[in-house]
């Protein structure tokens, strides 16, 4: 996990060291089609959670009525 946090930690230096101008383009092409993927990932998994029959529960039966 240690070399994922160097990662990170070398490219956010990287990017914070650009120029504003350089920033924005990066940032609206990598960032943004991201963020969109994970929200449309999140979206289909709450859909399918939704209408996944096993998070329904069964109705309980009715008792049945005595004739007098």
């Amino acid at each position: 996990m240690d070399w994922l946090v160097q990662w990170w930690d070398g490219v956010e230096l990287w990017l914070v060291q650009l120029p504003v101008a350089v920033q924005f383009p990066v940032v609206m092409i990598v960032v943004l089609p991201l963020c969109l993927g994970v929200a449309r990932l999140i979206d289909r998994v709450a859909d399918w959670g939704a209408n996944n029959p096993a998070s329904v529960p069964e109705p309980e039966p009715e008792p049945e009525k005595v004739a007098a």
